[in-house]
């Protein structure tokens, strides 16, 4: 007998003909689909039934760029970019430990789970962390608790090194500064731990923060600044040794300048198994660049990044780039739902435009499930709704569901209407996470529970509350600003 029926609905599959049919199910057994088509000639039986209730069956959201850490630190200098970076940063070197990345693990997941993003990328830390391999498998043990995908992102920060550091054991502070082979260690012992782990549910991609980290670590740079260096040298030649000896894939930031650059680094980080976020201020070369090498593009439209510059993604999906839409969760201004940044990411390129044509319904779609999961390496499992693939698919708008009635045009509501909130089930592996939005396999209450008290620590080992404080013209005025010194020790 069928494991596993979900019926009741239109289902969006996703598949290479883009089919959608009405009236639909989807059939899983041992983990894998086993029928996608009409109701009325697949499987009657199973041994549990999923009901859309009307609604919209589709392949789980695919989120190919988020960041680990950032959920127990929502909004925190949030009013103040310029120095929000520096705050977390400095928080996550400096006073975060196991509790604090198992219990951020779990806020993340639920928060993903309950916004229907059944893979999600977590980079740990904002710049990322990796000198101490438990905090990141800290994180992946509570996706895989979950039941969740996700794509650990670990790997080396930026210079200058030794880059300094605290390790917390039984609540004491210890100094620990670290190199750049120290960071190199610990990634490789993240990747030994989890890749593959939790049924393959967990998958480590070894993730330098920038693929050149001489240039400017928020936006471009301008060609006359940029510069090879022996360290930017040195850390690419690394990666790819590593990448190659541990058989993982690549992914790091990148802003104009530095795909051009890259491009003259014999062991550059570009490629089809590189996935590299963020990418505004790219020159038109860089955009060919990208396209020929098969490198695939993360783009956040909600990203403090895109007030600097535009990522240039019509122009890249124009050049044959794969290009993914991700949330950037939740730094820091961000959630994890990755269906409202469809919206945006279509209202920036229309505007730049002015052409309402481009980034069309159908395409952004894509850009948050096949195409993503291409992004990650993982199209031929995820990211479509076909016989013999894994069994990740969710249910949204099922009920009563006013802004999403009527029910036709499905991709429409689902990319112009929907939201995360309206997500009704989720099943990854075959496995049943949700069903009516009451998760299954988690105590919800008790991680929300837990990720208030965590915070709450970390608020005050931190010292972050000023942070907190609202700036002057918080109210009533068109733009805000900060005349104390609170940011003083970060303005240097």
């Amino acid at each position: 007998m069928t494991d596993l029926l979900i019926r009741g609905g239109t289902v969006v599959t996703m598949d290479q003909d883009r089919r959608i049919i009405p009236d639909a199910s989807v059939a899983v057994s041992d983990g894998r689909i086993t029928y996608v088509g009409p109701a009325a000639t697949g499987p009657q039986d199973a041994s549990r039934v999923l009901e859309a209730d009307g609604g919209i069956i589709l392949p789980g959201l695919v989120d190919a760029h988020g960041h680990g850490g950032h959920g127990l630190l929502k909004t925190i200098a949030s009013d103040t970019p310029s120095f929000w970076g520096k705050v977390v940063t400095r928080t996550y070197y400096h006073h975060t430990d196991t509790d604090f990345w198992s219990a951020e693990g779990q806020l993340s997941a639920l928060e993903r789970l309950m916004f229907g993003v059944t893979t999600g990328l977590c980079v740990i830390a904002s710049e990322p962390r990796s000198d101490d391999p438990a905090l990141a498998g800290a994180h992946a043990a509570s996706y895989a608790e979950a039941g969740l995908r996700e794509i650990v992102a670990t790997g080396p920060c930026n210079p200058p090194y030794p880059r300094p550091a605290t390790r917390w054991r039984d609540g004491i502070p210890h100094d620990a500064p670290f190199t750049f082979e120290d960071a190199m260690t610990g990634a490789e012992q993240v990747i030994r731990d989890w890749h593959g782990g939790a049924n393959d549910r967990i998958r480590v991609m070894l993730t330098p923060f920038l693929i050149v980290p001489s240039c400017d670590s928020s936006g471009p740079t301008p060609a006359d600044k940029a510069r090879l260096t022996d360290h930017d040298l040195m850390q690419s030649r690394r990666i790819r040794e590593s990448a190659r000896e541990h058989g993982v894939r690549i992914h790091s930031d990148a802003f104009g300048g530095m795909v051009r650059l890259a491009s003259r680094d014999p062991n550059g980080l570009l490629g089809p198994d590189v996935l590299v976020q963020h990418c505004t201020g790219l020159g038109i070369d860089e955009v060919r660049i990208i396209a020929d090498t098969g490198t695939s593009v993360g783009h956040a439209p909600l990203a403090g990044s895109m007030g600097r510059a535009r990522c240039p993604v019509v122009e890249l999906i124009e050049a044959g780039a794969n290009v993914a839409i991700t949330t950037d969760g939740t730094s820091p201004r961000t959630s994890f739902d990755l269906l409202p940044n469809l919206r945006v990411a279509m209202r920036l390129q229309q505007n730049h435009f002015q052409d309402s044509a481009v980034m069309p319904t159908g395409k952004l779609l894509e850009m948050a499930t096949i195409d993503a999961a291409k992004a990650l390496g993982m199209d031929s499992d995820i990211g479509s709704l076909e016989v013999g693939k894994k069994a990740d698919v969710i249910t949204l708008g099922g009920g009563l569901r006013p802004h999403l009635t009527p029910m036709y045009m499905p991709v429409h509501r689902v990319v112009h209407q929907a939201a995360g909130q309206d997500v009704d089930h989720v099943v990854v592996d075959g496995r049943v996470l949700m069903e009516n939005r009451c998760p299954e396999v988690v105590d919800a209450r008790a991680i929300q529970a837990r990720a208030e008290r965590e915070s709450e620590r970390i608020v005050e080992r931190a010292g972050l509350a000023p942070f907190m404080e609202p700036p002057e013209g918080f109210w009533s005025a068109s733009s805000s600003r900060i005349s104390d010194d609170r940011f003083a020790e970060f303005s240097s």
